[in-house]
């Protein structure tokens, strides 16, 4: 178990398993609309989730769809499709980055998975 030296409070579980994350924390780490639970070790551990990696692919997308001759409310539609398939991408790298660590995966470099299509 890892030594964690930090502040803690008290907080109560209603009956629907929902609880309220204390502002000074909610804050301080900012937490936006979602959160990472981990559970491990004995612990549940919630992260907030980090939109910076998100919108590090925004204008990616905005001027790939904008090549493709999308406009307007065409436009709209197709970026929030393409922008909600980056976080289950991105896992299931991180998934296979963990099975190679492992010594149970199949290795790709950067190139493998970030080389331009002809």
């Amino acid at each position: 178990m890892t030594n964690i030296s930090a502040e803690q409070k008290r907080i109560s579980i209603t009956s629907k398993r929902q609880f309220t994350i204390p502002q000074k924390f909610y804050s301080a780490l900012g937490f936006g609309k979602e959160a990472i639970c981990t559970l491990g070790d004995g612990m549940l551990i919630i992260q907030p989730v980090s939109s910076i990696g998100d919108s590090d692919f925004s204008e990616q997308i905005l001027a790939e769809l904008i090549e493709e001759g999308y406009s307007g409310k065409k436009l709209l539609k197709e970026f929030k499709i393409r922008q909600a398939k980056i976080r289950p991408a991105v896992e299931s790298l991180i998934k296979e980055a963990k099975m190679v660590a492992k010594g149970k995966g199949k290795y790709s470099s950067y190139d493998d998975i970030f080389a331009q299509e002809d």
